[in-house]
């Protein structure tokens, strides 16, 4: 089915669905690799204007990806909430972006199962940034496993203690430093520099004592592939949550090396053990826009509404964490500070929208037409959005993957400029030991305590 759009003596036609939203997508340098991008602004405004007048009705049933060769599809359609969408099911794109601009937080968890990626993606396409943000802001996706992470008012941060040689001593002095100030409550996880079996254990063992020893209510893991992670699991590892890169197809998938299947396989191992007193939510997942183009699996589908596919692959799975490692990938997907803030502010909105505890790393490569401050403003921004949260890395420049992030210092500006606190449970552990006052500030000098078990923790 072709849409056309008239704009005054031009007339715009966009040969399918698929088409009309890759057009209608704010330029990136991904889609203009994949060269389906809008040639024009004039065409991308075009497309914007038409994309607008699409019934989500008509978007559920024309699915993107053929249902026969896609079981990212077959989740989105089989999983789909008929009931949650009845909501919403009369509305245009454009109908629905004024509804969310109004609706109350109770009617944006109630709708959420309901929408799909390609609705999430839609509505985006045609919104500001000060409407990302505002709708994104009203959504609150609670999660539980030793505390609670996204309510209302709170800021929690993954503690990213990574060293490019799996060093102990290198990875506990990151993590105490962390904690020291006030990080580390979303999760303590290490991007391993090996990915054996035995590496994995001596991390998980390392994390699961400093856990233990200062009775921290945080969760550990060690971002590796899920074979080796169900691997660590039956050996008995102190495995508590099960992470993975997914993506938004299964052919992207399959690059990644997991199914569906393997997913819900290390799910259902992860749910056996019990390891979360406060809750079960023990996956973590990651995403990032371009990760489709880049295995040559998009099918011609801009990178934005892959993005929103994979939070579809997260969703049933009930993660504790899902984030986009928004600038990463690079400059040939996401070119520069510009389209990198678009970016973040995207997927954390259509990931919220759609019910997933979104966190964003804010975060580039060195070879991006980007720097520090074009981080410091999407970090800003995704605060005053409800991110749920962000990475903590020393000093912002992972030594290990050698990119960009945000430090655990960013973690203390945006709270402290924002009025967030930490998950409660956490910041009461660090009231508790003498870290912080009861409003949650640090204190000067207080991490003795901690400092004097690094010996111990690092043998």
């Amino acid at each position: 089915m072709a849409y056309r759009h008239v704009v005054g003596p031009r007339t715009h036609v966009f040969a399918d669905l698929a088409t009309l939203m890759a057009k209608a997508t704010p330029v990136r340098s991904g889609d203009r690799l994949a060269g389906i991008a809008a040639e024009s602004a004039e065409e991308n405004a075009a497309a914007r204007w038409c994309l607008a007048e699409v019934p989500l009705s008509e978007i559920l049933a024309r699915p993107l990806i053929p249902y026969e060769v896609d079981d990212v599809t077959r989740l989105i359609l089989d999983t789909h909430d008929a009931a949650a969408f009845k909501e919403i099911s009369h509305l245009t794109v454009g109908d629905f972006r004024e509804f969310l601009l109004t609706a109350t937080p109770d009617v944006l968890t109630r709708i959420a199962p309901g929408v799909t990626p390609e609705i999430a993606a839609a509505v985006s396409k045609i919104m500001r940034n000060q409407d990302l943000i505002s709708v994104a802001r009203k959504v609150r996706v609670v999660t539980r496993f030793r505390n609670t992470i996204g309510l209302a008012g709170t800021l929690a941060v993954r503690l990213q203690p990574n060293h490019p040689t799996d060093d102990p001593k290198g990875i506990t002095a990151a993590i105490l430093d962390g904690l020291i100030l006030g990080c580390g409550d979303a999760v303590i996880g290490i991007n391993p520099a090996s990915d054996s079996v035995q590496a994995l254990g001596d991390l998980l063992h390392l994390l699961d004592g400093l856990i233990r020893k200062h009775a921290i209510p945080t969760q550990a893991c060690v971002l590796t592939h899920v074979t080796t992670t169900l691997a660590a699991m039956e050996r008995g590892l102190p495995v508590d949550l099960v992470f993975q890169s997914v993506a938004g197809t299964e052919k992207a998938n399959a690059g990644f090396g997991v199914t569906l299947a393997l997913l819900k396989e290390a799910h259902e191992a992860a749910l056996a053990l019990k390891r979360g007193p406060l809750g079960d939510n023990c996956m973590y997942f990651e995403t990032g826009q371009g990760s489709a183009l880049s295995a040559d699996a998009h099918h011609g589908i801009d990178q934005q509404t892959l993005e929103a596919r994979a939070y579809a692959v997260a969703r049933p799975f009930r993660p504790l964490l899902v984030n986009t490692v928004v600038g990463f990938i690079g400059p040939e997907y996401l070119y520069d500070g510009k389209e990198i803030i678009r970016a973040g502010l995207e997927d954390h909105f259509c990931g919220k929208l759609m019910g997933v505890p979104l966190g964003v790393d804010v975060c580039y490569t060195n070879h991006a037409e980007a720097d520090q401050d074009d981080m410091d403003t999407l970090l800003t921004l995704l605060g005053a959005a409800g991110c749920t949260y962000i990475m903590g890395v020393p000093g912002a420049d992972d030594v290990m993957l050698n990119y960009q992030s945000t430090s655990f210092h960013d973690s203390l500006y945006l709270r402290e400029v924002l009025g967030l606190k930490r998950a409660p449970e956490f910041e009461a552990w660090l009231y508790g030991i003498g870290l912080t006052d009861a409003a949650g500030a640090l204190l000067p000098g207080s991490g003795a305590p901690l400092l004097t078990a690094a010996p111990d923790l690092a043998a």
